[in-house]
């Protein structure tokens, strides 16, 4: 990992400001938030540069028709969420600016969430122990990934960990939601009767503009993480999968390889790996065709949660 200053230049449109991070050096904050309950090391939940709602989750979301959506183009990447013949996308776009979306789909309370220094798109049931909850951007990370808090306890929940780490509910876990990370075009294609997350989000912002334009390329990180692993590139797309405890990643690298599905074995149960290299997506399924939660990130991050994960390699 190098070390120095990474710019992240974040345009409010006419307003300039800037949030700078430095590499290694994320200063220890509670961000007001009661951290006296936690089970991971305070010393690695630190400040990510906005505050408390700094970034706004989007509370109330407006969906549009397919058709409407004029604002995407067919390369964008949206995040897909399906329920039967309801179908929502979520478009990179919009989470770059506001990370979570507090929504519903075949009328049950759903979150969707998206860290861009992760590159991790993950829907949950916002459903825990029988209560509905509602979440919010913490402005805090947890091994560089996002931190949410609910609205009605405050504790503090780590997206890739899928649980909350501090605070009154420390511990509970959240259950995810097969979603797809994909391109507008495949996505529109496979449900043309979506609806589309609209940039009427009651905020003021650019969503043409990519504040995160050039990080997915580059080798360094913004945040540090107790746990690398060189074997790829940090920012290399992976699919991570978890059976029961066991993890495992496929890197698109190694993906790209083969031809075809790929039948797979994860902790004993067997899998297939559906990887779509012309929208640079994957997804896993049961024999029986039945989707399986997973989740595309970065490599270091999914390192970073898991380093007894297994990696697939397409030679062995």
């Amino acid at each position: 990992m190098q070390s120095g200053k990474f710019l992240l230049a974040i345009g409010l449109a006419g307003a300039g400001i800037l949030f700078f991070a430095w590499l290694g050096s994320a200063e220890r904050s509670s961000g007001n938030f009661d951290l006296s309950k936690h089970n991971v090391p305070l010393d690695q939940i630190v400040s990510g540069g906005p505050g408390k709602d700094g970034i706004p989750a989007i509370l109330k979301p407006v969906f549009i028709p397919a058709s409407e959506a004029t604002f995407l183009t067919v390369e964008d990447r949206i995040l897909g969420l399906s329920q039967g013949r309801e179908a929502k996308a979520y478009p990179i776009k919009i989470l770059n600016w506001h990370e979570i979306v507090n929504d519903t789909i075949g009328g049950r309370p759903i979150v969707v969430t998206y860290c861009p220094l992760c590159g991790s798109g993950i829907a949950f049931d916002a459903t825990v122990q029988g209560r509905p909850y509602t979440f919010g951007v913490s402005g805090l990370l947890y091994q560089s990934d996002l931190l949410m808090y609910d609205h009605q306890t405050e504790s503090l929940w780590s997206q890739i960990a899928t649980k909350a780490v501090a605070g009154p509910l420390t511990g509970a876990k959240l259950t995810p939601r097969f979603l797809v990370q994909t391109t507008w075009s495949e996505w529109k294609a496979e449900h043309p009767t979506t609806l589309v997350l609209s940039t009427k989000t009651g905020y003021f912002r650019d969503y043409n503009r990519d504040p995160y334009l050039g990080y997915a390329q580059r080798p360094d990180l913004m945040f540090a993480t107790t746990h690398a692993d060189q074997r790829y590139h940090p920012k290399e797309w992976v699919l991570g999968v978890e059976v029961n405890g066991v993890f495992k990643a496929y890197p698109f690298s190694e993906l790209k390889k083969l031809k075809g599905l790929l039948s797979d074995q994860v902790n004993g149960q067997k899998v297939r790996i559906h990887f779509n290299p012309r929208a640079q997506s994957a997804s896993v399924t049961d024999t029986d065709g039945k989707p399986m939660p997973s989740m595309m990130a970065f490599w270091f991050a999914w390192y970073a949660f898991h380093p007894d994960t297994q990696v697939f390699n397409a030679a062995k």
